[in-house]
């Protein structure tokens, strides 16, 4: 566990999302949650090494499998956008990893069982504020890779935890983007206000302006890509070759480059799907 500002912590050891821990006085404010069992206990025991009987608040950076299955395992109430709710109730009841799907980090693992979603107790729609002693935190919608993404920001310590809007190294997750406010969300954060934060992504991390502008540009040129695919049917091979053309551009590790592969192409499927209500052929996973 990394300590980025007072009493504010990050934990990247463990596979999926950045974890974030504040450590109030009254309460532990979580941010994301672990999804393989193992690491729910060592997470649970590391809370309780900080701060032995404290209340506990998880907050739902968004709805991503990724940060939400484990969401019922760290007991205690969580917070999240009012989507959350609606997007919980559109999933199966039970699910099981069967081999890489969307390319998402869950997918490599075997070991979950049987999930039950933790629907969110409190919910809100654009801003919520929450004031401990002299501590205020503050969550908004700031949707664009997800209609339930948020932020988690900490004004007098500055820093803010922005989820999936920048993901370093890894290529986006689109399955339920809107390109257009997710390049709006990215310009926001690219504002002098935020020069002087520590910007907390829920994959990379600490990041920086460059990964931000980084970020920008490849969303813009897969923008591009998918202008490319309008007006015509379209064929696996499209999106075979649209997938590879992005995957490039994403500098991803060598070594994680095919799950990468295949997060592109469920993106690109799924958000073909919503976005122009076309739909191409689901590519096979290879």
């Amino acid at each position: 566990m990394q300590e980025i500002a007072p009493q504010i912590y990050i934990e990247r050891e463990y596979p999926g999302v950045t974890l974030g821990l504040i450590n109030w006085k009254r309460s532990l404010i979580l941010i994301d949650a672990p999804f393989r069992p193992e690491d729910i206990r060592l997470w649970r025991v590391s809370m309780h090494e900080l701060a032995p009987n404290t209340d506990r608040l998880l907050i739902s950076l968004d709805d991503h499998y990724d940060r939400t299955l484990g969401s019922r395992q760290i007991e205690g109430p969580v917070i999240g956008h009012e989507k959350l709710t609606q997007l919980f109730k559109d999933r199966p009841v039970n699910i099981k990893p069967q081999g890489i799907e969307t390319g998402a980090a869950w997918e490599q693992h075997n070991t979950l069982g049987n999930i039950r979603w933790s629907v969110p107790e409190i919910t809100f729609t654009e801003h919520l504020e929450i004031h401990s002693d002299a501590h205020t935190l503050l969550l908004d919608s700031h949707p664009g890779h997800s209609p339930a993404a948020i932020w988690v920001t900490l004004p007098e310590e500055k820093v803010c935890f922005i989820g999936d809007t920048v993901t370093p190294h890894s290529v986006p997750f689109l399955a339920n983007a809107d390109l257009a406010q997710w390049r709006d969300t990215l310009s926001l954060l690219l504002k002098p206000v935020y020069r002087s934060y520590i910007l907390v992504s829920g994959r990379g991390g600490l990041i920086s302006t460059n990964d931000i502008k980084e970020q920008l540009k490849i969303l813009e040129k897969i923008n591009k890509q998918l202008e490319k695919l309008g007006g015509k049917p379209l064929r696996n091979e499209d999106i075979q070759k649209t997938a590879a053309n992005i995957l490039k551009q994403c500098n991803v590790p060598k070594e994680e480059e095919q799950q990468h592969l295949q997060r592109a192409r469920w993106g690109l499927v799924q958000y073909l799907k919503h976005s122009t209500g076309s739909h191409p052929e689901q590519p096979a996973v290879l």
